[in-house]
Order: structure tokens, then sequence, then C-alpha cells
């Protein structure tokens, strides 16, 4: 990375790049973060192919998709509520969150961003200002400015509260789907977010692990397929239905599954692979919609 890229990230995480056109920031942050050079007229790697699919890619059925609030009602009505967690309520601002109508245990997230969240595992020891602080600087955050995702542009901020999934002491396992036109091609785990140690492993769809990370490392020990993989892989062909590429994540809880979120652009197509040529591979199953005119 250079001098110069270095001072770009630097501006451009204080917020003063919102002037530069979004191929241009997206150029820049691309070669400072990945070392490369971002071929607009052909993408051939999976994080190239990601920004291009930001810059041409603008179906406004995404802004729903990515509000964590309103996909709710979206995943619901396609493969039924029982996937959905709780909603116990939702607010425009900090101030008007009533605790009081909270259970013992509790997430409060917000709906346009990415770290907005608060979790509430004891209501005895929970510092419900500094919930607050937090997800008031939040609210304030528009999401599309770090990496140009567009569908986050237009989402209204707002907070909600919803059940706590409560997965023991061993934290919760997230299985996040790679689903290319409809298809889950491979998915991968991330453990050990509750100690701070995030590792993330990719298997294929025969639960064979793949011989590559993404910026994050695997796991000492790789985690065991979960017992409702095969049900996963169907709901997520579901929600990915007519996209050229959407990750779908779930959770098993006791048994049962529980839908987490959509993301079109994972690690906003900045996170590295190694081998780099698992790039190219994950690359090829994105067939862009060359039809689609950019309306930046």
């Amino acid at each position: 990375m250079t001098l110069l890229e270095r001072v770009y990230l630097a501006l451009s995480r204080r917020g003063l790049c919102h002037l530069v056109p979004d191929k241009i920031h997206l150029s820049i942050k691309y070669h400072a973060l990945l070392g490369q050079k971002l071929n607009w007229n052909n993408p051939i790697g999976f994080n190239e192919k990601l920004q291009w699919l930001k810059v041409h890619d603008r179906n406004p059925l995404y802004n729903v998709l990515v509000d964590k609030y309103a996909v709710k009602e979206w995943v619901a009505e396609r493969i039924g509520s029982e996937y959905v967690t709780k909603t116990y309520a939702r607010w425009d601002q900090v101030d008007d969150i009533n605790f009081d109508q909270l259970p013992e245990k509790f997430v409060l997230k917000t709906n346009h961003d990415c770290g907005g969240i608060v979790i509430c595992r004891d209501r005895t020891t929970f510092d419900m200002d500094a919930a607050k602080a937090k997800l008031a600087h939040h609210l304030k955050r528009n999401y599309f400015w770090e990496g140009r995702e567009w569908p986050y542009k237009a989402v209204k901020p707002c907070i909600f509260a919803e059940e706590y999934l409560d997965s023991g002491a061993s934290g919760l396992t997230d299985y996040k789907f790679m689903c290319f036109d409809g298809k889950a091609r491979c998915v991968f785990t991330c453990t050990g977010r509750s100690d701070n140690d995030l590792r993330v492993d990719f298997f294929d769809l025969e639960w064979k692990h793949l011989p590559f990370t993404r910026h994050y490392p695997n796991a000492e020990v790789p985690p065991s397929v979960p017992e409702k993989f095969k049900e996963m892989v169907l709901l997520s062909e579901r929600l990915a239905q007519a996209i050229p590429f959407v990750r779908v994540d779930f959770y098993e809880i006791a048994g049962s599954l529980y839908f987490g979120e959509l993301t079109f652009y994972p690690g906003s197509g900045f996170e590295e692979f190694d081998p780099r040529v698992w790039d190219t591979t994950l690359g090829s199953w994105i067939e862009l919609p060359r039809g689609l005119a950019s309306r930046e």
C-alpha cells in the first residue's frame, strides 16, 4: 500500500471522500487493500466481480433485503415465520427505547449497517447507557460510504430488539451459504466470535473442508456438519432466487434453524484469498448480468 493510498483510506474513514465517484473510490481501495488493479471491463475474480455488482446491479429489492428489520417479513413470507427470530419492538431513536418492555435476555440491533449490535444476557448487569451510546453512534452512520455498497444508501436507520438465541458457552456458529444465481455452491462457518478470535472455514456441499482461507484463519478443529445442513441449503436457495450472488446466513440452535441475514458483498469485496487462485475459482461462479445499466 502506497503512502497516498494510506492517506486516502484515512480521509475516507473520516467521511471526507464522498465526492469521489464510486468507481474511482473502489479502484483506489481495491488496489490499496488487495494490491491489484481493478478491471472494470473484464472482472475475473470474486472480489472484482463484487465491485462490479456494487456499481451495476441496482435492483430496488436489495434495499429491503439488506435492512435487518424489514427483511424479516420478506423472509417469513418465503420460507416461514418459524425461521425468523422474534422481534419485540422497534424505535427510531435511542431515547425511545423502553427497556421495561424487554425480557431478561435480548439483543438490540441497528438495521442499516454492520456492528450495530448490543447483547443483554443479564438485565441486572446490563449497562443501558453504554448500549444507548453505541447505538446512537451507529444511527448516525451511513454504511454506504465505506465500501459504496449501494443497497445501504437509502435504508432508513432504526433500532429494534429481538430474541436472544442462547447457544451455551460455545457461542453461536454462523453458517453462511454462498449462492450463485440461486444455487448454493459452498458454505463457510464463523466461530470464536464470543472469544474475539474469529475463525472462518469454507466447505463444499458435501462438507469437505476447502483448502483456503479468506482474511481470517481456519479453526484449529473445523466445525462438524450441522444436523439440518440439507434444510439450510434448500432454504438458502429459495431466498437466493434470481440474484447473481448473495450470501444467506443461518444459525442452528437446539435443532431449530434461524435466519441471520442476506449479504451481497462479503467483506465488501476487499478480503484476500490464500491461495489467491480461489478468488478466481469463486469468481467463475458469478455470471454477471451484462445487460444491466449503471445508474451512477
